[in-house]
């Protein structure tokens, strides 16, 4: 059966001929998850070797999947799965499916193949930890899950994938609980995704309590007959959702914390999975935020205020994997700015989501190399001048570098500039403001990821005697390099070539042309002339004068940096303590008023009880006694009546 589901009338045909095995690229991941869990000790010899097995096999069936796509025309590249019916409960008819078109699969390829290189390099960096096997099992299970977040026909299914993205983040983040502090770690970021996770189970309900569905094919359907209300309360739970998942403002405090896990998982997490999977839910939902403007301004102010947010962040970080993941915020901030700026952006956001995953999955191995020569240490301050002894390391993470930054030429330079230009579409004060603060985060983007790169690579050695930094094995740095060639190319393949926008032009429809309020060329001067003064301004300050060992004497503004712009202590204040006060005094009613109630009658009744047992003495002549008193009542009563 056919369905027309994408606004620009993609019609999704039945699976057959080589996308009958779409349902293997979730399968083949999870049958290693399984196996090893399952298996326990007895899989440990052979557990790095499955789990790399079955991601790579995932890879190549991705690869398939996609030339047969390429192979169709534009307006059928849109296979729908049945696999079986799921939940044929009254009106609620859901049915399990997959559905592999055009967006689903740029998510494909990069879980599948950035994913299966991260499982490579792990095999070095995770070589000697007793522990190897689960790990490599809970990463079987974190592509998997999201493999059927992004491949799923439906929004109830999305959200299993949706929540097993969640649960495999958790056992991650928390892989090394031993540790009191990872154990915290994660346990943070499950309860601050379960927050998001109610704003897409709202949205969920609140699509069948008015469509009567929750598949894409008639949620998208009913959009044009529903009111602007219930789609701006649907796109409005659906962005807290997002929020959640992608650690947006105001749920981005978990994001730091998770680099507790060990530094693979931090690049599975913020380059090809977790992440990501918010800017995919909006520009999947594409038809309910193109009907609710409101939703979709929304979305593009938290992107504009988080990628600010996490740059500041990122300008006083002196831990390696905290400074990234500022990063990280910061450019899923510009990812979902593009995704809300509708039909101009949509394409943009899905770029730089792919360019991102590239060299953001390299700039995060490349730590984890540092670290591995450095005794697992994060320390900018005690680095220096390890281009000296990690040249491929080096090398690696300067591309890397180069494209976050928007180098000339380098992926970020196609991707999150065509973001920063779309952002001065319109008219008013929207593209002014945001389109600015765009501009304003890649200057401030520049800065820090320069602070970093000098104060790790270059400069004088300050290390201490113990540590003695080496090259990172084969196995490790192979994955870095060809990430490294991603982040310098992908884009000038993917971007000036137009193959992106065409390739999403059936799901999200044609980039619409609108006029910038700036030319172009404007803005693409003024944004690279941030670039190169937040690049020179950090290269000055750390790359040509000495680092000290101690930090400095911190003005105000970098202490509120340090301490993520106090966002922890935001939510304590806010939602933490008065919960809490919530719950206690919840307790308190519930123990002195509906447990005082149950509790007093049952001690109405046994003090009752206690007083009546005395009456029971056991002597046979008290209960003659009460025999005869008994009676005389009786004779006395039947004597009064007859009177």
């Amino acid at each position: 059966m056919l369905h027309t589901y994408a606004a620009s009338g993609l019609v999704a045909s039945p699976a057959s001929g080589v996308f009958s095995l779409t349902w293997l690229l979730i399968a083949l991941p999870l049958a290693g998850a399984g196996v090893l869990l399952l298996g326990g000790r007895r899989t440990d010899g052979f557990g790095h070797l499955l789990g790399n097995a079955t991601s790579w096999a995932a890879f190549l069936v991705g690869l398939a999947l996609f030339a047969g796509l390429l192979g169709r025309g534009a307006g059928s590249r849109a296979v729908g799965q049945h696999l079986f019916s799921w939940v044929p409960v009254g009106g609620l008819q859901v049915s399990a499916g997959l559905l592999l078109d055009p967006l689903s699969m740029c998510f494909v390829l990069l879980i599948t193949f950035v994913g299966s290189l991260i499982h490579l390099y792990s095999v070095g960096y995770m070589a000697h930890d007793p522990d190897r096997r689960r790990f490599f099992a809970y990463l079987n299970l974190f592509v998997a899950a999201m493999l059927l977040l992004v491949l799923s026909d439906s929004y109830l299914t999305l959200y299993v994938g949706w929540e097993g993205v969640g649960l495999a983040s958790y056992l991650l983040i928390g892989f090394w609980n031993r540790n009191p502090e990872y154990a915290a770690a994660a346990k943070k970021a499950f309860v601050v995704n379960r927050v998001g996770d109610f704003g897409l189970s709202v949205a969920i309900m609140i699509m069948f309590a008015t469509f009567g569905r929750v598949d894409f094919v008639g949620v998208f359907a009913g959009t044009s007959h529903a009111s602007s209300a219930v789609l701006t309360a649907i796109g409005l739970m659906l962005l807290l959702g997002a929020t959640g998942k992608s650690a947006q403002f105001p749920l981005q405090s978990w994001l730091g914390d998770a680099m507790a896990g060990p530094t693979p998982v931090s690049a599975l997490i913020h380059a090809a999975t977790m992440v990501t999977a918010g800017v995919y839910l909006v520009v999947r939902s594409s038809p309910i935020f193109d009907a609710a403007p409101t939703a979709r301004l929304l979305v593009v102010a938290v992107g504009a205020v988080t990628l600010l947010f996490g740059a500041v962040i990122g300008l006083a970080k002196d831990d390696l994997k905290k400074a990234l993941a500022a990063s990280t915020m910061s450019q899923i901030g510009y990812m979902m700015l593009g995704a809300g700026l509708g039909p101009v952006g949509y394409s943009f956001a899905i770029f730089h989501l792919l360019t991102h995953g590239f060299f953001k999955a390299g700039l995060f191995l490349g730590a984890g190399s540092v670290m591995h020569g450095m005794n697992d240490q994060t320390n900018l301050r005690g680095f220096g001048g390890l281009s000296k002894v990690m040249k491929i390391t080096w090398l690696t993470f300067g591309a890397g570098f180069l494209a976050i930054i928007g180098f000339p030429g380098a992926s970020g330079f196609w991707s999150k500039d065509k973001i920063i230009e779309a952002a001065f579409v319109g008219s008013g004060w929207q593209p002014w403001v945001f389109g600015l603060a765009a501009m304003l985060g890649a200057g401030l983007t520049a800065y820090y990821m320069t602070r970093l790169f000098a104060m790790t690579f270059h400069g004088q050695a300050r290390w201490s005697d113990d540590v003695h930094p080496h090259e990172s094995p084969l196995v490790m740095t192979i994955p870095m390099m060809v990430l490294a060639l991603g982040s310098l190319f992908l884009g000038a393949v993917l971007g000036p070539t137009g193959a992106i926008t065409g390739w999403l032009e059936p799901v999200v429809g044609a980039a619409s042309e609108g006029g910038t309020v700036l030319a172009p060329t404007v803005i693409s001067l003024a944004t690279l002339a941030l670039v190169v003064i937040g690049a020179g301004l950090a290269w000055l300050a750390y790359g040509m004068r000495p680092v000290p060992t101690a930090v400095p004497a911190a003005t105000w503004a970098t202490v509120a940096a340090r301490r993520d712009l106090y966002q922890d202590a935001f939510n304590e204040a806010a939602f933490m303590r008065p919960g809490q006060y919530l719950t206690r005094s919840l307790v308190y009613v519930d123990n002195r008023g509906v447990d005082g109630v149950v509790n007093g009658l049952a001690a109405l009744v046994g003090g009752t009880s206690g007083r009546v047992r005395r009456w029971q003495t056991g002597f046979v002549r008290s209960y003659a006694l009460s025999m005869l008193t008994g009676a005389a009542v009786v004779v006395a009563a039947l004597l009064l009546v007859r009177l």
